[in-house]
């Protein structure tokens, strides 16, 4: 699907004329219902309507003429639909409103990656002000002047990246307009041969940064070895919103949607098919438990790399009626519905948002103890943990968890007031709009 934005590489000349268009049309009280039936049925080529209406397109003349209030940038290089950091920043505009923050969110993306219309649903859905910039890689040096066009038009009093590459445009961006310098710094990943190179270029750029938001504890020590001054560290976990997650009141019925037995004990994992999502130790200790006679089943949300691969490996188990791939899952409510037991087998993992999102659910939580995950969960009271990459500690944690369904009652309600206590998406914009104001001073 093409999705019309405002700042494509090569504009087709008949859209060229779209944006002086609506600066005359609009003033700040134009109502969004006209703003995109003017877009939509008086503006744009009919193969562009279809997702005119998920990107604002001119939110920022708005955010110009309407308000001096201070406007932050949120800025990121994204594939495919998404991941967790999406959730946050797509929720941010809402919650920042009322505490006297504008907010657009930028994202930098490969134009022929059909992924990204689900990250503009979530953005219509949240009400939040959506940018679509061209990306054309590594080699792609006419980003630089797409995203000053950008900074030019909003005039943003912060820039808020959330990888290495945005915080790398940040610094070279500055120089021509003044602005603060905020990055969260979400965990690095092993990927390809170019994520040590897109490591390093992290390193050199979070020292020169204004603030350096982490999500979890592991990551602030590593930013202060990197050389991040700790004035300038902040210490934020991630959050959820909570009016957006309530427990199943009928889980069989989820369960039966998603093609499994009412009776097995259902456990599911939600993220990237990637190997530090340890999908593989999982799915072997899954299957060694059906073979030794537990009514167990396995559903997985997510796409990636490691797909094929781990449906190899379900293969082999000759156990795929009850080990299942779900693939890409627009709303994981409807896998968490299902759940009786939601495992994280993660070798490396920052704070995810699905964990907080399974406990909010009272789904009980099995995870590895990797980065944030011990400051969440606190071993047989809230939850389990157990060492990452140790399929035996996995395995037996699993067998007794589905063997004791009271326990796995005690951890959801232990857990959904965990995350009402500590991690409600609320407090964390409070924590966040103190960074930005410690920043006037």
């Amino acid at each position: 699907m093409t999705i019309r934005h405002s700042l494509l590489a090569k504009r087709p000349q008949s859209d060229q004329t779209l944006l002086p268009m609506l600066i005359r049309q609009r003033d700040c009280e134009l109502h969004e219902l006209n703003r995109r039936r003017l877009v939509q049925n008086e503006l744009s080529p009919p193969k562009f309507r279809p997702m005119l209406s998920l990107i604002s397109m001119s939110s920022d003349i708005v955010f110009k003429s309407c308000s001096q209030t201070p406007l932050v940038m949120h800025v990121r290089v994204v594939s495919g639909t998404g991941g967790g950091p999406d959730k946050t920043i797509l929720n941010s505009p809402r919650f920042l409103d009322p505490l006297g923050y504008r907010c657009v969110c930028v994202y930098l993306r490969d134009p022929g990656d059909d992924g990204f219309s689900v990250i503009a649903e979530r953005a219509a859905e949240k009400k939040a002000s959506l940018e679509a910039v061209d990306d054309f890689g590594i080699k792609d040096v006419g980003i630089v002047s797409r995203l000053r066009e950008l900074v030019d038009r909003y005039q943003p009093t912060i820039w808020h990246g959330h990888d290495y590459k945005s915080n790398l445009l940040g610094l070279m961006l500055r120089r021509r307009h003044p602005m603060q310098l905020v990055t969260t710094v979400h965990g690095w990943v092993q990927k390809t041969w170019k994520t040590p190179l897109y490591y390093f270029v992290d390193r050199q750029c979070l020292p020169r940064y204004d603030r350096v938001i982490c999500v979890s504890q592991d990551l602030y020590d590593d930013c202060l070895r990197s050389g991040v001054a700790a004035t300038n560290l902040s210490l934020i976990d991630n959050a959820i919103a909570l009016d957006d997650y309530a427990a199943s009141n009928d889980p069989a019925e989820a369960k039966q949607q998603l093609g499994f037995s009412t009776n097995t004990t259902l456990v599911v994992g939600v993220g990237r098919l990637s190997n530090e999502k340890g999908f593989d130790l999982l799915i072997r200790s899954i299957a060694n438990l059906i073979d030794s006679g537990a009514d167990v089943s396995l559903a997985i949300a997510g796409d990636g790399a490691e797909h094929d691969s781990l449906q190899q490996l379900i293969r082999s188990t000759g156990h795929q009626d009850r080990i299942r791939l779900l693939g890409f899952v627009a709303d994981p409510r409807t896998v968490y519905r299902a759940a009786d037991l939601y495992a994280l087998s993660s070798r490396r993992e920052g704070l995810p948002n699905v964990v907080l999102e399974a406990m909010a659910m009272g789904v009980p939580v099995l995870a590895t103890k990797v980065a944030g995950m011990p400051t969440l969960i606190s071993d047989d009271v809230n939850g389990r943990l157990v060492e990452p990459d140790d399929m035996d500690e996995l395995q037996q944690a699993l067998a007794a968890l589905i063997a004791d369904p009271s326990a796995r009652q005690r951890f959801g309600e232990a857990g959904r007031q965990t995350v009402e206590e500590r991690f409600s998406f609320e407090g964390r914009m409070k924590k966040m709009v103190d960074v930005y104001r410690s920043l006037d001073s």
